[in-house]
């Protein structure tokens, strides 16, 4: 083996390792983006519609997304470079937090309908408890 096809091969196997340390601060960053389970289980709201406004906000995925993709980005190219022994590790940590940023946003969509709905039923059923005859009005 020639020294140039030495250095070539020391040279990918120090990329290959370089870009399976990319792979993993991105995923390392996209877990720290999300949300904390106490943000989105405690508050300090008085009624229902701090409740919501405070989840809507604690929802927030952040940079998440982000760095998900930057460590998709350099998963895939190291994949289809044949330059990972072994990325099932990191095949499983890409898929747990795609499902993780699915539910969060499922739940953020959630909770903006009942932030615009709650406000509109308040009122109707105001209107109710003030005005017994119009009971049909919705």
């Amino acid at each position: 083996m020639s020294q140039a096809s030495l250095d070539d091969d020391e040279l990918f196997g120090e990329a290959a390792s370089e870009m399976r340390s990319d792979v993993e601060a991105s995923l390392a960053a996209a877990w720290e983006a999300l949300p904390a389970a106490d943000d989105i289980w405690e508050t300090d709201a008085e009624n229902v519609l701090g409740v919501l406004n405070g989840l809507k906000s604690a929802l927030d995925v952040g940079d998440a997304e982000d760095h998900l993709r930057d460590a998709k980005k350099w998963y895939t190219m190291g994949e289809r470079a044949d330059a990972f022994d072994d990325a099932d590790d990191l095949e499983e940590e890409i898929e747990a937090i795609e499902t993780a940023l699915e539910d969060i946003t499922s739940a953020g969509e959630q909770v903006g309908d009942l932030t615009a709905t709650i406000p509109a039923l308040r009122g109707t059923l105001a209107e109710a408890d003030g005005d017994d005859e119009d009971e049909d009005d919705e």
